[in-house]
């Protein structure tokens, strides 16, 4: 079995870094978060070995001296070290045993998978082990107690950055003084943001990272952020807030819909339910509001087996999350979400949905239901005549600069049903309002 830790990585010239961040597989199994290491497990040898170079004076000028190879290999049990292209010769010299490959998400450890099984690049996708992946994703699954501890250390900062922002924010500030209070916290903190942080008055775009408008009274802001720990360990929490203290009674009505599928989905986690289940109750959930302010029309529930609810939702209702904000996504969402019985749907919305599998005791996962108004998607479907049986577009055009309404929590599941993980965090309409004040 070959685990590729990630090399240092370019931004702007040779020697100009992005910021290390370490292949979470090659974290998760060898703890070593340093670039320019790999590693196999020889089950025929019953050995493990580490592959990586000591640093040399010039690296030390600039960079400072560390612990040798070995004696990081030795402090994580691992007994055997090679120099760093010794993983090729290692592997090539195994010709005769299967190898197990996960697959690459990097460039660069694609041409070393190439180079390690004397293929080329474009044939590496069909030699990645199906066995492997179903492996770690098995053992990664299911948290232990250290790692659920880790996890909510991170929810809380997550929380915590948050509740500064929601009572920080403030009519006339640009989106990016938020995302720089956060990111700033986040690493003040000794971690860092877990993924590209979604601050906006446009919560309709579901991933904006433009982070250039003005805060105006009557708007909302959209906070998809979450921190991450030293171990990098996730959280990710989401709030809607107003810009001014109080929502309108039209954001209310709409966050009133959200909020209620939120506490309908949660009351509904536990072992042996499929989150695909979870989802579609949500959309029902969603549904049933939308049709009582006049946005939809007909049965709900078969509005929601038809796709008519994902003009106003999207996306799935959450994800798995632990070491990646989506947790082993880099092994195909089809595994780490769905089995050999439970596949991912076609349709508009639903293939967005990342986890879809019957829950397990020691899963972490999110919870986060929304409402988007997109004008593009809403002249797009009425001009091509879809759902006019559910949903009642003229009223429709009252809502186009609405934006958009997400909450997102974070969540263990129990032996008999799931804990919310970290402090709680006000995403009432009343609790929101109040940090406003």
């Amino acid at each position: 079995m070959v685990f590729l830790g990630n090399e240092e990585s370019s931004s702007n010239f040779k020697e100009n870094h992005y910021p290390f961040r370490q292949d979470s597989n090659f974290l998760y199994f060898f703890g070593l978060d340093l670039p320019g290491l790999s590693a196999v497990i020889d089950t025929d040898e019953n050995l493990e070995v580490i592959f990586g170079d000591d640093t040399k004076i010039e690296d030390e000028v600039w960079f400072g001296s560390r612990l040798s190879v070995s004696d990081l290999a030795h402090r994580v049990g691992v007994m055997q070290v090679k120099p760093k292209d010794g993983l090729i010769k290692y592997v090539h010299s195994s010709k005769h045993k299967t190898i197990h490959i996960l697959p690459p998400f990097r460039p660069e450890n694609e041409r070393k998978i190439a180079a390690c099984l004397q293929v080329k690049v474009p044939e590496v996708s069909t030699k990645i082990s199906e066995t492997f992946i179903k492996a770690v994703v098995a053992i990664r699954s299911v948290k232990s107690g250290e790692e659920i501890n880790e996890i909510n250390e991170a929810v809380n900062l997550t929380a915590n950055i948050h509740k500064m922002l929601m009572k920080g924010a403030q009519s006339g500030m640009i989106e990016y003084e938020l995302v720089g209070l956060a990111v700033g916290k986040a690493v003040s903190s000794g971690g860092r943001a877990s993924f590209p942080p979604i601050i906006t008055i446009n919560g309709q775009i579901l991933h904006n990272h433009n982070y250039s408008n003005r805060l105006e009274d009557g708007k909302m802001v959209l906070i998809d952020f979450g921190a991450e720990t030293a171990m990098h360990y996730a959280g990710d929490i989401t709030r809607t807030i107003p810009v001014g203290d109080k929502f309108s009674n039209r954001q209310k009505d709409v966050y009133t819909i959200v909020s209620n599928a939120h506490s309908e989905a949660i009351a509904a986690l536990k072992p042996g339910v499929k989150f695909f289940d979870v989802h579609l109750l949500a959309c029902k959930k969603l549904a049933e509001g939308l049709k009582d302010l006049g946005l939809m029309k007909g049965s709900p529930e078969d509005a929601v087996m038809e796709g008519a609810h994902a003009l106003f939702f999207q996306c799935g209702l959450g994800h798995m999350m632990g070491l990646d904000v989506h947790d082993m996504e880099d092994l195909g969402e089809q595994y780490v979400g769905y089995t050999d019985q439970i596949r991912k749907s076609s349709q508009f919305g639903l293939k967005s949905l990342r986890l879809g599998r019957e829950l397990e005791e020691g899963f972490i996962i999110t919870v986060e239901p929304g409402l988007y108004f997109i004008p593009q998607l809403m002249d797009s479907w009425q001009g091509k005549g879809l759902f006019k049986d559910f949903i009642n577009y003229d009223k429709l055009k009252q809502f186009r600069n609405f934006g958009g309404i997400r909450i997102e929590d974070d969540f263990e599941i129990t032996n008999n049903g799931s804990r919310l993980l970290g402090e709680p965090l006000a995403f009432d309409i009343l609790g929101v309002e109040a940090f406003r004040r």
